[in-house]
């Protein structure tokens, strides 16, 4: 099967030739019964010097691919980032309290962001001034739309 990411078979870009199936060889197709074994040398011949430069093109090919499964990646995904002074719930799954159930509350909160430390982590302060002891990754934190008292 040929490959969407770089347009080749696996097996033509390791044997530097495609395969003839079994079902082809026992079957007369045209591409079976009208071989000529000099030409087919040479074009075997030919498909030993060109391998390096299709291998190459193969690789670009799956670059390009990869970059367009990226971009499709990272159009849906939202930046989310907090100043100091914002208000922001924490996951209890992220906190490791005790299991409250399934109906338990998913959050907990609201803290206060007192540093932001840069790729997404931050230190965060609860409502009565203490410091939580460690940084807290911005995927378990969420923003709290409530005003300051």
């Amino acid at each position: 099967m040929i490959k969407s990411s770089n347009g080749d078979t696996p097996f033509s870009l390791t044997y530097r030739t495609e395969a003839v199936i079994p079902a082809e060889i026992r079957m007369p197709t045209f591409r079976t019964a009208e071989v000529n074994v000099d030409e087919n040398d040479e074009a075997l011949e030919i498909n030993l010097d060109l391998i390096e430069e299709k291998r190459e093109q193969a690789a670009i090919r799956e670059v390009k691919s990869k970059r367009q499964m990226e971009k499709y990646y990272n159009t849906k995904v939202r930046n989310t980032s907090f100043k100091p002074g914002d208000l922001v719930y924490r996951s209890n799954e992220a906190s490791r309290v005790e299991d409250t159930g399934k109906l338990g509350p998913k959050w907990e909160g609201p803290y206060e962001v007192t540093e932001a430390l840069g790729k997404g982590s931050y230190k965060l302060k609860d409502r009565d001034g203490r410091e939580l002891p460690r940084t807290w990754n911005v995927c378990n934190l969420k923003k709290c739309y409530i005003h300051k008292m």
